[in-house]
């Protein structure tokens, strides 16, 4: 299946009624073919809005949470992002398309090795994935104007807040389990973080150390 001028109008049809209204992120959306990024017998599935499995054990987002959590992040052309958990590369795609620069880190090296292929593939030369473990953040890399988050802690990582610029923008879900976890947007003022709830989610939780 290619991403014909059917399949992306109703692609976009289906973000747009689920509350992605941004036209920034509509437009880096449509510019990113989610089939280049799912594999095997779910390729042909690939414009759903759904949750598809990919290596390791992870999965690739629905496209309407991808589309309203980088919507609450708020990118601008000028920010350097923090992507936590690069799965598939999918998201870190459509960020390449809003941000200066995206840093991408996930803790299996073979996600990062396929994800790397297509970024390449797709030119995108502001792109730099990393493997290592993404609750850590990168250090060496901070402060970073946005962090985005794609597996599930407790509460925010406190290396993560630490790396997050003043009047900068993390989000990610939270949540005690698999059943019960919320989309949050957490700002850094001068005096601490304020912290949005957003809707509820389903992501996989946020594991610490590197994956097989």
């Amino acid at each position: 299946m290619t991403f014909d001028a059917e399949a992306k109008m109703q692609f976009l049809y289906a973000l747009r009624s689920k509350g992605v209204t941004d036209a920034r992120v509509l437009t880096a959306m449509e510019r990113v073919d989610r089939a280049m990024f799912v594999k095997g017998i779910f390729a042909d599935r690939a414009y759903e809005d759904m949750p598809l499995p990919i290596a390791s054990g992870q999965t690739i987002s629905q496209p309407s949470v991808v589309g309203i959590m980088t919507q609450a992040l708020n990118v601008t052309s000028r920010d350097k992002v923090l992507e936590v958990g690069t799965g598939s590369g999918y998201q870190a795609a459509i960020l390449s398309h809003l941000a200066r620069r995206v840093y991408t880190i996930d803790r299996y090296r073979r996600l990062v090795t396929d994800a790397k292929a297509i970024f390449e593939r797709l030119d995108l030369t502001n792109v730099i994935p990393f493997v290592g473990d993404g609750s850590f953040g990168l250090p060496d890399q901070a402060p970073f104007d946005r962090i985005l988050v794609t597996a599930a802690a407790e509460d925010p990582p406190g290396p993560l807040l630490a790396q997050l610029r003043v009047g900068g923008i993390m989000v990610l879900p939270v949540g005690q389990s698999d059943a019960v976890q919320s989309l949050i947007r957490v700002t850094r003022t001068e005096d601490g973080f304020d912290y949005d709830e957003l809707r509820p989610v389903r992501f996989v939780p946020l594991v610490e150390g590197l994956g097989d």
